[in-house]
């Protein structure tokens, strides 16, 4: 007996003896497993290399090694992509949304473990990038690829993509809250009572996993030593308005730098172009070497001396403006560090740069606070690591346009549990900040220009998850312009339809024949040689282009006031005609299978 029959038999006992809700429970404590062990397993392969490579380091003489480090990475990193995986597996969190909007919530099964291998050379080797990314994009395929081994339908392999998420950002960070609002704010999934139990068995079996591997203590070691005051609420809501403004310009200019990597169409030029920048940007700034976690511990912790070792800025005199340029200056360059990597072949998130950011520039508000008494003469002592902190949740919660996940993530992470008040001021002012200029997270960004971005908006999402191809309808009598009058009513008595596509030779459509436009000619038989279809054809109110998006279409259709418009492909081609009703037919079809609440 094959392998083949041995799970064909288990599929159909599990049919027959255990309910679908029940398995899907069963699904979801086998994800955390999963996600756990493959979170673990990017860290430890990642603090493997670091230390393989810097270990033997001299500090005084071999500095060099840390330019060429993070060059050979996302050279090793591109070639494995462009050689072994030959796909994409950038973008992570955008590709996941792209799955569930667009492709019925499958991933592709080597998603399982590619993004895990590129991204740990990348980061290991020293790419100014974060783990946080590829680990989720490798949980939500270990959702996606476990629910269709086991024949799961769309629904269900969607919520399995949401606890893959969920899992990883709960096992690689031990913050099981965050997992479950990551997938409800980031990945926009509407939770029902029937998906919260599944997102939390995830995330806590994820969570505990990592507890049993690595022990108690919380990511970021960090202890409070004075209590939060309410006297500074106005310094917070000021932190979480910076915040929101860097994250704007941390977005905006991500999305200008891949452009320039885009115009480069050879993956050599893409390579020589982001190694050159980023060693550069390490010359100058070493604290841009890596995902940055240790700078946030010497932040939290105050131990920020070393910052300038091996910096240009080593050796100046010791002053606060030193301090305060340095820091700027990695505010508006580590998005090219992170850019450049990501574009030079290296794989890796916006995760932990958010992360980093966010703790420099808490850090760097409140330290300038602190040394400007003629600016804040009263009460203006601010504790710099509450501050750096608080600086991490706003820029998390203003790139990712995620507030609530931005608040548990830096307390689940640092144990910073008595900051919450703070915590939560400060994601607030940042996240209305940025929604003032930019109501796209950077994850939602490309896929919402394309109109392909599934949201809570239940209408909006729905129209997403339709496409054109669904509700085409391509059995309609063709007609052509020099066809006379009574070929076109022998047409009709063969059609059972009151519109008639008008198209040449080549196929192009050139109009549209209605019914009621000729039913006063069509009973006189005297007419039928005088008249050709091109006397009486108008053109339609609009045209769809085959690859428009469904929510598009409902607007053509509601500003043309018609029932049934044509469609042609880029070349103008006649394809089908879609009509308003079979719209909402599918749309209803669409509202049940995946957004009703049964079961």
């Amino acid at each position: 007996m094959n392998i083949k029959a041995v799970f064909d038999q288990l599929l159909a006992w599990r049919e027959k003896y255990v309910k679908e809700k029940h398995f899907i429970l069963i699904l979801s404590f086998l994800i955390g497993i999963l996600t756990a062990f493959a979170a673990n397993l990017l860290k430890m392969t990642i603090h493997f290399i670091q230390k393989t490579l810097t270990e033997q380091i001299d500090a005084a003489h071999d500095n060099w090694l840390y330019l060429i480090y993070p060059v050979i990475g996302i050279l090793l990193a591109g070639l494995f992509v462009k050689y072994i995986v030959k796909d994409d597996i950038g973008h992570g969190v955008t590709k996941i949304l792209y799955a569930i909007s667009q492709r019925k919530s499958r991933i592709k099964p080597h998603n399982t473990w590619t993004s895990l291998a590129a991204s740990s050379i990348t980061i290991g080797f020293g790419g100014s990038v974060g783990a946080e990314a590829p680990i989720v994009l490798t949980g939500s395929a270990i959702g996606s690829n476990l629910g269709r081994l086991f024949k799961m339908e769309q629904k269900t392999l969607m919520l399995l993509v949401g606890c893959g998420a969920a899992g990883a950002i709960a096992g690689i960070f031990k913050a099981p809250i965050a997992g479950l609002l990551f997938t409800i704010e980031v990945l926009m999934l509407d939770l029902t009572t029937a998906s919260v139990l599944p997102l939390l068995i995830t995330s806590v079996t994820a969570a505990s996993v990592t507890y049993i591997y690595t022990g108690p203590e919380a990511m970021f070691k960090f202890s409070q030593t004075e209590a939060f005051v309410l006297g500074r609420i106005p310094y917070v809501l000021l932190l979480g308005v910076v915040c929101g403004l860097i994250a704007l310009y941390f977005t905006r200019a991500t999305i200008w730098i891949e452009g320039i990597f885009r115009k480069l169409k050879t993956y050599w030029k893409k390579f020589f172009f982001g190694a050159a920048m980023l060693s550069i940007l390490i010359f100058l700034l070493p604290p841009l070497y890596g995902e940055g976690y240790e700078t946030i511990s010497k932040l939290i912790s105050k131990q920020y001396g070393d910052l300038l070792n091996d910096s240009l800025f080593y050796g100046l005199p010791n002053g606060y403006w030193k301090i305060i340029i340095f820091l700027v200056l990695i505010i508006f360059l580590k998005v090219f560090a992170t850019s450049a990597t990501n574009g030079g072949g290296g794989c890796g998130g916006i995760f932990a740069p958010s992360l980093y950011l966010g703790c420099i520039v808490g850090f760097a508000f409140s330290y300038s606070i602190n040394h400007l008494h003629f600016l804040f003469p009263d009460n203006s002592f601010l504790p710099e690591e509450n501050f750096a902190l608080m600086g991490m949740a706003g820029m998390m919660a203003a790139v990712m346009h995620s507030p609530l996940t931005a608040v548990f993530l830096i307390a689940e992470l640092t144990g910073g549990f008595d900051l919450f008040l703070p915590l939560m001021i400060v994601t607030i002012s940042a996240y209305f900040t940025i929604m003032l200029f930019e109501k796209h997270s950077i994850y939602s960004f490309r896929l919402a220009q394309k109109g392909e971005l599934l949201t809570h908006h239940k209408d909006k999402a729905v129209l997403t998850l339709l496409n054109v191809d669904s509700v085409i309808e391509s059995d309609l009598k063709i007609v052509h312009p020099e066809m006379s009058l009574g070929d076109m009513v022998k047409a009709i008595a063969q059609s059972r339809r009151n519109v008639f596509p008008v198209t040449d030779e080549k196929n192009i459509l050139r109009g549209v024949v209605l019914l009621d436009n000729i039913r006063n000619i069509m009973f006189r038989p005297e007419l039928y040689d005088r008249f050709k279809v091109k006397k009486f054809m108008i053109s339609p109110p609009a045209k769809i282009n085959i690859h428009l998006p469904m929510e598009k279409i409902m607007q053509l259709f509601d500003d043309t006031k018609a029932w049934n418009l044509p469609v042609i492909d880029d070349d103008g081609r006649y394809l089908g005609f879609v009509s308003k009703s079979k719209i909402f037919n599918a749309y209803r079809e669409v509202l049940v299978e995946n957004f009703s609440d049964e079961g």
